[in-house]
Order: structure tokens, then sequence, then C-alpha cells
């Protein structure tokens, strides 16, 4: 099995639109590692991240964070671990257009 230590996804959704940052491609499991969310703006911004398995569609129980604040000028990590199969993906979604997001892990194939 091939290990491949990469940036997995990086995105600027539009504001109050679920985007879809990283998709697990076929025949691949993922380890999501860490997320940064950076907030750009001046005004403190919100966001929310999900795990929609197998690219099911959108339900409560996905979300691993919720309206989580990011202030003025500044990032947020999380470090996950969360492991992934393939076709799931991982969505965000921003109170407003100023954030962006940058996905690290591993790709297994």
């Amino acid at each position: 099995m091939a290990q491949v230590y990469k940036v997995l996804g990086q995105s600027n959704p539009s504001a109050t639109t679920p985007t879809d940052i990283y998709t697990v491609p076929a025949a691949t499991t993922a380890v999501i590692a860490t997320v940064v969310v950076a907030n750009r703006a001046v005004g403190t911004r919100t966001f929310r991240l999900s795990v929609r398995v197998a690219g099911g569609g959108a339900d409560s129980k996905q979300y691993v964070a919720y309206d989580m604040t990011v202030p003025a000028n500044d990032s947020v990590f999380l470090m996950l671990g969360i492991t992934l199969a393939a076709t799931d993906v991982l969505t965000a979604y921003v109170s407003a257009q100023d954030i962006s997001f940058n996905v690290f892990g591993v790709e297994n194939s």
C-alpha cells in the first residue's frame, strides 16, 4: 500500500454555500491530519465542517465542527486524525467569503 503525504484540498468557499473541499478517490483511503482555517477579514467569522460518508446527502449527524469562531485576521488549527474511505467527502460552510481552508493528510492506495 502506497502512502502519499500531501495537501488534500484547498478552498475559499462562497458564503453560506456548502462546498466540497476534498473527496477521497476511488480505491483509496485517507487520513485528514490537520485542517487550517484562516480568516482574512477584519471581523469574526464562523465555519462548519462535515464528513459525508460515500458522498451521501447532507445530514446533521455529519458535522465535526459547527459554527466554530475564527477571530479577525487569525487562523484556527484543527488536529483531527479523521479516517475516510473511498468517495467520502469533506465539506465546508462559511458565514462569509473571507475564510480559506487548507487540508493536510495522507492518501493510502
